[in-house]
């Protein structure tokens, strides 16, 4: 028994406690990047969210109404697809960041000869969420097998990251690495049905 705790104190001499100091340099770094990790992973899954939230918006707005359904905009149809896409992925709609703090796409009307339609760029719609539904705008300009390019509806919004970082730093408080004040962007465009 006592020829092992000789050897540890032994052991503990040697090194004059070189591995606790490497250890104390590199734990904190490997620490910082595992929570890296796991917020570009957070981002990512809301990007894509996001992303599919405007998909299914788009889809929603550009599909033709039913016979038996209420009377609804596509406006309306496609701020409660981005709704119900968000709500099943737990994402909550009150993170949207508001239309004033960010510039929507400048998408020209539909049947626009260039994309240089200036001061008549089609506005936003919005419902009672924070998404940019543009309708009837022009998405592409030449058609492949010639004519007229395609119109159909642009659906877009910034979702605000949740998470919250800040390091313990001098002079306070350091806002260099908030991650709050990151928006994610989220857009899809769809083609008219009809066409």
């Amino acid at each position: 028994m006592k020829k092992g705790r000789t050897t540890f104190r032994t052991l503990v001499r040697a090194t004059s406690g070189t591995e606790l100091a490497e250890a104390a340099l590199v734990l904190p770094l490997v620490f910082i990047m595992l929570i890296a990790v796991f917020w570009f992973g957070q981002a990512f899954r809301i990007y894509g969210t996001i992303t599919h939230a405007a998909r299914e918006g788009a889809r929603a707005a550009v599909a033709p109404a039913c016979a038996t359904c209420a009377l609804t905009t596509p406006t309306q149809n496609a701020a409660t697809a981005v709704t119900n896409a968000m709500t099943a992925a737990h994402l909550n709609t009150a993170q949207l960041v508001p239309l004033a703090s960010w510039t929507p796409p400048a998408l020209c009307p539909c049947g626009s000869a260039n994309s240089s339609c200036g001061h008549n760029a089609v506005g936003c719609d919005t419902a009672s969420i924070n998404v940019c539904v543009q309708t009837n705008v022009q998405l592409s300009y030449v058609n492949p097998q010639g004519g007229a390019g395609e119109c159909g509806t642009s659906v877009s919004m910034r979702y605000k990251y949740p998470y919250r970082f800040t390091l313990p730093c001098w002079p306070q408080p350091c806002t260099s690495l908030d991650l709050s004040n990151l928006s994610l962007p989220g857009q899809a465009q769809m083609r008219l049905e009809t066409q």
